[in-house]
């Protein structure tokens, strides 16, 4: 995996669960233990819900494109660490929050 950082903003590709299009949001990640993760205050979300539908999602960031696969976090745990770093001295880090998590492909692509 080539992204370094701990917090940084790629762009999310998840394939719409109705439409079977694809759909490209940006969004807050953060980079914990190898893991991405992305995480939203509800799950209401049409990425949120398209990454649970089908868990294989792309990421793109740095001019480059990643594919992984999605799974919701059921850590309560987990998911208000990732709040901590994603907000790291904000009030809202401190928020119950719904997660998802990606692993990465080894492979990355140059974004098409």
């Amino acid at each position: 995996m080539q992204i370094k950082e701990e917090r940084f903003r790629p762009i999310l590709i998840t394939k719409g669960r109705k439409t079977g299009k694809e759909h490209q949001v940006m969004l807050r990640a953060v980079n914990y233990k190898g893991k991405i993760y992305f995480s939203r205050h509800r799950p209401d979300g049409d990425w949120f819900k398209n990454a649970i539908a089908d868990p294989q999602v792309h990421i793109i960031y740095n001019n480059k494109k990643f594919s992984g696969k999605a799974r919701k976090v059921t850590d309560d745990s987990l998911s208000a660490k990732i709040s901590e770093l994603k907000y790291p001295g904000e009030e809202r880090a401190k928020e119950a929050r719904v997660t998802i998590e990606v692993t990465l492909e080894d492979t990355e692509q140059p974004k098409n």
